[in-house]
């Protein structure tokens, strides 16, 4: 398959290295020193050299908040038969475009990243496909994920964005306001040292793709559940309730799976 991917930053290089390794693989980037030239792979110097390969698959992997502007830049050098792809992490105006577009389409989500994952072995990591999308191109990006080991889900549009809500930003929030709690002259136990590990590599991420994530319209949903906890592990404080906090922990090791039954009674 003849295959031009746009965007050659962490997950674009990425991609382009694993997509090349079974297809004809050109990759396009407004940055030309980023642009991934390794083996077999093309790289083009002008946006409209699109036109000359011919692609049957155009991956599109520049940020977030430039994803539609970069698709319907390169809609006129494509064949009507391309089918367009996306892997953002957040879909709302992107199952918009695909609506008006007209391409044939199929839009992923790698959840994995070289913030906090090892992109050379992503084995057991997860990667959602979008039900909406063509055949053709869930086919291809399946075989991706099961060659390197990633568990495949399906969610629609609507259902992927829901579940982003809880699976990115109730951790995000969790890190930012452990951010904007830190007294820089705290002396760090282990603990803090690890949260704040956490705190930095999130922080480190791009601005609009921290933002857009939080903008997910069923963030809300979330946070007002973060809030509402927050309050009634207020009370338990100021009431300094043994009985109350017990059964509090209790159902947070429920919640992550701990089946120990917490610290044993002597």
């Amino acid at each position: 398959m003849n295959i031009v991917l746009l965007g050659c930053g962490h997950m674009g290089s990425w991609l382009a290295r694993e997509l090349s390794r079974e297809h004809r693989l050109a990759v396009y980037d407004t940055d030309g020193t980023k642009s991934e030239c390794g083996r077999g792979i093309v790289r083009l110097g002008r946006l409209e050299d699109i036109r000359e390969t011919n692609p049957d698959l155009l991956v599109n992997a520049v940020t977030l908040h430039h994803t539609v502007a970069a698709f319907k830049e390169v809609i006129p050098f494509l064949p009507r038969e391309c089918i367009l792809s996306d892997v953002a992490s957040i879909k709302g105006k992107i199952a918009d475009y695909y609506k008006e577009a007209g391409f044939k389409f199929v839009s992923v989500h790698p959840m994995f990243g070289p913030t906090f994952a090892n992109m050379e072995k992503p084995l057991r990591e997860n990667g959602v496909i979008i039900s909406e999308s063509c055949k053709e191109g869930q086919y291809l990006f399946v075989k991706l994920f099961i060659r390197l080991g990633v568990r495949v889900f399906t969610y629609s549009f609507e259902e992927h964005d829901r579940m982003m809500a809880y699976s990115l930003t109730t951790p995000f929030l969790a890190s930012l306001t452990f951010a904007a709690c830190v007294d820089a002259e705290a002396v760090p136990g282990t603990t803090f040292a690890r949260h704040m590990t956490l705190a930095r590599k999130l922080l480190a991420e791009d601005d609009h793709l921290l933002a857009e994530i939080l903008f997910n319209p069923y963030s809300l949903e979330e946070l007002a559940k973060i809030t509402s906890r927050l309050e009634f592990l207020k009370h338990i404080v100021m009431a300094r309730d043994y009985d109350e906090a017990r059964a509090f922990f209790a159902r947070l090791r429920e919640n992550i799976g701990d089946d120990t039954g917490g610290p044993q009674e002597t």
